[in-house]
């Protein structure tokens, strides 16, 4: 198990990190893994059950685990959702840097 820790802690570039999970998982695995992660974001902005299910096609079941992971786990969400949120407010300066409107610029 530490390997297996050490080597996804080391790969950088999402490309390299989907070809392992390629090779480690079954293309249902990694979508079932993907959708637990879209469900934790919609519990994380107060989404209800129904929605959730509607937007994702997650079961209740697989929804009530992602939310007893998010309030009682080990914090792994949490940490997805520090990397989550880092690289949106890198897009969201980058966005604002590239806009014709930046600041400094004339309206």
């Amino acid at each position: 198990m530490e390997d297996l820790l050490e080597v996804f802690a080391g790969l950088t570039r999402p490309d390299d990190v989907f070809a392992l999970l390629e090779d480690l998982f079954t293309v249902r695995e990694i979508k079932d893994t993907s959708q637990r992660l879209d469900v934790a974001r919609m519990l994380r902005k107060g989404s209800s059950y129904a929605v959730i299910e509607k937007a994702t096609g997650a079961s209740a079941t697989t929804i009530a685990r992602v939310s007893k992971a998010l309030n009682y786990g080990a914090g792994g969400y949490g940490l997805a959702f520090e990397v989550l949120d880092a690289k949106e407010a890198e897009n969201g300066e980058a966005a604002k840097s590239e806009s014709p409107t930046a600041e400094g610029e004339k309206q």
